[in-house]
């Protein structure tokens, strides 16, 4: 594929773009020596020292108990850091997304569009695209150095496809309890967690039917929204996950942190999830090419949002910006 980075506002750091085919997660933190240190930085401000030595214990302590495929990978991550907090990290996805997938009214295939929103600050100047590879081909991972999953990543002619949040399960009156609550049952699980299922995706499944099967039917440590494009306008859908159920609905499609088909009591994560919802459904199919993040517009952009994406594998296409709450942090990365 040819790179091409668009500059429409000339002042703002491109994106990097890491060859991590060769070493992996290990090289994109090596790659990204200050976008490590700044992710890092921005961890410990949010949680604290004292969370993150005990977390990252705890954290570690739960993935080698669980057999975690990726613990080694996250060891070594940890090593290139020397210090606590990447086992925390990689287990600490808190964040709230919006996305969609649709027959891309721009040319073939299906298109998926992405927001990512997390309060901590920095997350949206530090973002990378690392071209990883695995079992079924090579893909491209919109991610961060020190991070072992996925998140939001594109393969040319296979899929593309996203992780979302679902809902805070809701057990009592207090948000703090229920926390603890699912805190508890996520501590006795044994299976994956949502991103490293979707990174198991991307190294092994060849097709947009092997992702989906292994997406709904793979028992997950946690509740999950799964969004998935294929390389046809009509495969396109969202898989919304219990630990042990699925339910599917076909594109064109949109979600965003709350249940449309499940049925699970919970508390909404992020800022307005049913506006968000909302807005995606009346946006999804009219954003242009031309502007491609013509579609972000309140409650889907907004000051938590670090992260926008659109992604069409049929056309080896991802696009790519870095948000802060005060605004766009990075230029636009294009690959076509």
């Amino acid at each position: 594929m040819d790179q091409s980075v668009t500059h429409p506002h000339a002042a703002l750091p491109a994106i990097p773009h890491i060859d991590a085919r060769q070493g992996g997660v290990r090289a994109v933190a090596e790659q990204a020596p200050a976008q490590l240190a700044a992710v890092m930085a921005s961890g410990r401000a949010h949680y604290g020292e004292g969370a993150m030595t005990l977390g990252n214990r705890l954290s570690r302590r739960w993935l080698r108990r669980n057999e975690n495929p990726y613990l080694a990978e996250i060891d070594v991550l940890a090593e290139v850091v020397g210090a606590p907090g990447v086992h925390l990290l990689n287990m600490s996805y808190e964040w709230t997304c919006t996305t969609s997938a649709a027959p891309d009214p721009t040319g073939p295939g299906a298109r998926l569009l992405r927001t990512l929103d997390w309060p901590l600050s920095g997350l949206g100047r530090n973002v990378v695209v690392a071209s990883m590879t695995g079992a079924a081909g090579d893909y491209e991972n919109v991610t961060w150095p020190g991070f072992s999953g996925v998140a939001t990543a594109m393969a040319p002619g296979r899929f593309a496809a996203a992780l979302n949040q679902p809902p805070m399960r809701k057990w009592t009156p207090s948000c703090w309890f229920d926390w603890g609550v699912n805190h508890l049952r996520l501590w006795r699980r044994r299976a994956l967690p949502p991103v490293h299922l979707l990174r198991r995706v991307f190294d092994t499944c060849k097709t947009y039917d092997d992702a989906f099967v292994m997406l709904r039917d793979t028992p997950l440590a946690m509740p999950a929204f799964f969004t998935l494009a294929g390389i046809e306008g009509g495969e396109a859908c969202i898989i919304e996950r219990s630990e042990t159920k699925a339910w599917v609905r076909p594109g064109p499609c949109s979600v965003a942190n709350h249940w449309i088909s499940g049925d699970q009591p919970g508390r909404y994560r992020g800022i307005d999830s049913p506006g968000r919802f909302t807005l995606m459904e009346t946006t999804r199919d009219t954003a242009a090419q031309e502007a491609p993040f013509d579609w972000l517009r309140y409650p889907i952009l907004n000051e938590t949002t670090r992260l926008s994406v659109i992604a069409n594998p049929a056309q080896s296409r991802l696009t790519v910006q870095g948000w802060e709450a005060d605004g766009p942090a990075t230029a636009v990365f294009g690959l076509a």
